[in-house]
């Protein structure tokens, strides 16, 4: 018991341990922080892998429409429903189910 009271008297062992509870909880860049920017960062980096994902699918297409009239042709007919003059074209929407 003496041994602990000694130690608490420590003035360093005081300072190191007013320290160590300050930057855990009390600073600006705390732990509960830390963890939350590791959650953002994660969650940012997601979304970078994402969009990364869907550039390089775009310029894949962008590629396959600048090269072939047939795939351009068949993109703008199912995604802007365009058509030749002498054809009609005819859109089906299926009812929504509730």
């Amino acid at each position: 018991m003496k041994r602990f009271i000694n130690l608490i008297k420590n003035k360093y062992f005081l300072i190191t341990v007013i320290f160590v509870v300050w930057m855990i909880f009390f600073d600006n860049n705390d732990i509960f922080s830390q963890y939350q920017y590791r959650q953002q960062l994660a969650k940012l980096e997601q979304e970078r892998d994402f969009y990364k994902a869907e550039t390089a699918r775009i310029n894949k297409d962008f590629a396959e429409l600048s090269t072939d009239k047939t795939k351009l042709e068949k993109f703008g007919r199912e995604k802007y429903f365009m058509k030749k003059d002498n054809e009609d074209v005819f859109v089906i929407e299926h009812p929504k189910k509730d």
